[in-house]
């Protein structure tokens, strides 16, 4: 009944937030106290409730029990598949208040919001650089240990993210998903269509704010802000020169390898 009545008899103590079941404060708390009693037999990961292990089973087990009824398309969370489905609706329900900009999901909305702010909350432990979200760092961390655990099956190229990889193996299929609803053009990227249609409307909403030079894409802006800095992020580990770009490490590497990029 409480669905109903909107009560919630169960607050936690630590924060204030009120639950209608106890059930639901308990695994609140866990929040609280980093309690994670539910490990995962295959990995040994933990997880705070017994539907956050079912959900990470997916992991290991393939299981994608819920389907696009569009396209066909199958995820492993519903999450996954609402966010999903915002490609074929064009739905952006999430909406920046400082410039209007809107976003298929939350998480997308607070990732943007933190290119107003400046907010880098996650830090590499090695170098001190810091990154607007953990995916992010995780990739970057790759960056120092050289690890490249995501490998193209068709040609055994390696690489440090799985959208990297998902973006390379479109250079086999020629899959170019992301289309242009001005002219038609298609991409390979959802960041490719979105520079592209810079081009429609001619913005450059990425700024330096040492110079005042404007830039279609954040990368761009990361680029150039290093001919301001000095930084040269990227290392050639057979001879140690420093690099501005991973492209221009890539094809110094053919200097050692004699490889055709």
């Amino acid at each position: 009944m409480r669905v109903h009545t909107g009560e919630k008899p169960f607050s936690c103590n630590t924060c204030g937030n009120a639950f209608s079941q106890s059930e639901t404060l308990t695994i609140h708390m866990r929040i609280h106290t980093g309690e994670k009693p539910f490990t995962c037999k295959t990995c040994g990961k933990a997880f705070k409730c017994n539907g956050e292990l079912n959900r990470h089973m997916r992991i290991h087990t393939g299981e994608k029990p819920y389907s696009c009824k569009t396209c066909g398309k199958t995820f492993g969370q519903t999450s996954h598949l609402t966010y999903h489905m915002t490609t074929h609706t064009g739905e952006r329900p999430f909406t920046c208040e400082i410039c209007g900009k809107a976003f298929r999901s939350r998480d997308a909305l607070i990732y943007h919001m933190r290119t107003h702010t400046g907010e880098k909350p996650f830090t590499c432990e090695i170098c001190g650089k810091a990154f607007r979200s953990r995916p992010a760092l995780v990739n970057h961390t790759r960056t120092h240990t050289g690890e490249n655990p995501f490998t193209c099956e068709i040609c055994g190229k390696a690489f440090r993210s799985r959208p990297a990889l998902v973006n390379h193996i479109r250079t086999h299929t020629g899959e170019k998903p992301f289309a242009c609803k001005t002219c038609g053009k298609t991409f390979t990227r959802t960041s490719h269509l979105t520079s592209h249609m810079t081009t429609h409307t001619g913005e450059k909403p990425f700024t330096c704010k040492t110079c005042g030079k404007t830039f279609t894409r954040t990368s761009h802006l990361t680029v150039h802000m290093r001919t301001h800095t000095g930084e040269k992020p990227f290392t050639c580990k057979t001879c140690g020169k420093t690099f501005t770009q991973t492209s221009h490490l890539t094809s110094h590497m053919t200097t050692h390898t004699g490889e055709k990029p």
